[in-house]
This record gives structure tokens, sequence and C-alpha cells, in this order.
């Protein structure tokens, strides 16, 4: 069929690109509607595959395999996907659709399997150390995301057509790239996880040798419940409704 993996790459574009803003929106937009987001989601698919197609035949003047694959018609197929979903998604929440969703009612009703804390440390419950974590996350992301999407591409510019060692030193510096970020995510769990994983080898090693430790360990309290980053007091009136519901399936059950 003449199909490769960079034109099925870039084929998936077309097809799931008309999902990525209305799944943004959903996430991090208060007024984002639900139904909106569905519709423009295979609104965007349709008209991505309308406009890939169309322009296929406009610049190969026929609809084939080569002509589908080319870089600006796949690049369009991508764009229309992308922006046609989320402008729809846009208009159907802000005119015809729009949602007050509170997110801090996820804060209220998602809780951990039993409260169960114990493996977390002081600082892993710190909610001045996860806010300070977060930034931290956030504003490299961004960054990141602007050096990848703009910075990278506009440094090729200049470069016009690649020379062949030009293009060489590229694929090398994306390999330097693939390669340091592998590194970094094995090497960096294991370094943060020293101290557990010599217990474990140590307890390991004991056992082998039939040798006997005697290790104390210190009681663990009742771990409080969960709180998040916006959350600075408990709060009674929903831990009592809570705990009236609980009385009530009790009673029912029985």
């Amino acid at each position: 069929m003449g199909l490769n993996l960079g034109w099925v790459y870039l084929f998936m574009g077309v097809v799931i690109g008309s999902a990525v803003i209305p799944l943004w929106n959903m996430m991090t937009w208060s007024k984002a509607s639900g139904t909106g987001a569905v519709i423009a989601a295979w609104s965007g698919l349709v008209l991505a595959l309308i406009g890939w197609l169309v322009g296929a035949k406009i610049q190969g003047e026929s609809v084939t395999v080569a002509t589908l694959g080319t870089n600006e018609v796949m690049l369009s197929g991508n764009l229309i996907a992308i922006f046609s979903s989320g402008i729809i998604h846009y208009i159907y929440s802000k005119f015809i659709d729009p949602q007050d969703y509170d997110f801090s009612t996820l804060n209220e009703n998602i809780h951990l399997v039993e409260q169960d804390l114990s493996g977390l440390g002081e600082q892993q419950q710190d909610r001045k150390v996860l806010r300070h974590a977060k930034r931290w996350i956030a504003r490299r992301g961004y960054l990141l995301t602007f050096v990848k999407i703009i910075v990278w591409p506009i440094l090729s510019i200049p470069a016009g057509v690649f020379t062949k060692p030009f293009f060489a030193f590229w694929v090398l510096l994306s390999i330097a790239w693939g390669f340091g970020a592998a590194i970094t995510i094995s090497v960096l769990p294991l370094f943060e996880s020293q101290d557990e994983i010599g217990k474990v080898c140590s307890g390991m090693l004991n056992y082998i040798l039939c040798k006997k430790v005697e290790e104390t360990y210190a009681e663990e309290e009742p771990a409080a419940p969960a709180k998040t980053l916006e959350e600075e007091e408990p709060v009674p009136q929903a831990a009592k409704a809570l705990e009236e519901d609980e009385h009530t399936l009790v009673s029912q059950a029985v």
C-alpha cells in the first residue's frame, strides 16, 4: 500500500487531534460543556478528514497514498482537527450550553483508599512543599513546550534544505536527547528510592543467609484524611454528612 511509519504517525494527528482541546477544556475550564466536547471532537474529525482529502486533491490532482502523505496535506489535516474542534467547543460552551462546574467537588469526593498515608513522608504531605513542586513542574513544562514547539523549529529555518552533515548533526542531537531522557527517568527513581531498595536487598540477603535480624518498628499512628493543596482546615459539615450517609446505608442494609 505504500504506507510507512511516518505516514501512520502523521495520520494519527488527523484522527485524534480533534479531541485535544475539548479534553483540555474539560479538565481546566469550569464553563466547558461535556456535550459540546463530544460534538466538537466528532465535528473536528469530520472537518479534518474533509480538509485532508481536499488538500490532497488540490495539491496532487488525485487522492492517493502518496498525495495524502505529503507534509503540507498532513499538516492541513492536523491543524484543522485541532483548531476547528477548539473553536466549536468554545462557541458551544460559551453561548449554547455554558456550565458552572465547581472543581472543588473533586477534592471533596475523591479520597485515598482507606485514607492510608503511611507510605508518604512529612514533605510529601506538606501543602507548602506540594505547592512549590506544582509551580516548579508547571513553569518548566510551559518552558519546555515553548522551546520544542516554537524555538526548536525556528532554529531549523536558517539552514533551509538540510545538507547531509547538518542532517546528521540533527539526528545525533535527537538521539542524544532521547538517551538523556531515558537515562534520567531510569536513574532518578533508583536514586530517590535507594534507602528502600537497600533495605529490601539487605532483607533478601539476610533471608538467603538465614540470618535473623531483629528490627524495631515505630507504631504508626492512624493516618489523617487526605487534604488537598487548597484545603486549609477540615470541613466538619462534610464529615458529618458523610457519617450520616454511612449510618443510613447500614440501616437500609439491615
